[in-house]
């Protein structure tokens, strides 16, 4: 089955947006496969870990808020350009890139962050 890129930018955006606002067993639900792979060191492996993860964020930090800049998709994959503000004003620039099974559902997850500095020797944003 050939993927649907436009619904997969969008499902992964959607994810992305459920999860990290509150809602990561819906999150799940709705747009992960039957098995879930996770790359990030900070995060077990399979749905359960994931929903866990989420729901501590949360708890712990209920004021954040995520930008989505782009999104990018080619074959059965998808990556995702966000802006992070969180709590006390940190900012973060995130790379997330997320594996599509052939139902159109998420099954693999890495990914990237940096928070973003006062200032750039070249002069360009994050973005």
């Amino acid at each position: 089955m050939a993927q649907n890129l436009e619904l997969n930018k969008q499902n992964a955006i959607e994810f992305y947006q459920t999860a990290y606002m509150g809602e990561p067993a819906k999150a799940m639900e709705l747009y992960v496969g039957d098995d879930y792979i996770q790359h990030n060191p900070l995060v077990g492996n399979g749905k359960q870990p994931f929903i866990d993860y989420f729901d501590e964020m949360a708890r712990d930090y209920p004021n954040k808020q995520i930008e989505f800049v782009r999104a990018v998709a080619e074959g059965n994959l998808v990556a995702l350009h966000t802006h992070q503000t969180w709590p006390g004003g940190d900012e973060y620039v995130t790379m997330d890139f997320f594996r599509f099974d052939e139902n159109g559902k998420i099954v693999e997850h890495w990914d990237s962050i940096q928070e973003i500095p006062a200032e750039t020797k070249n002069g360009n944003t994050m973005y």
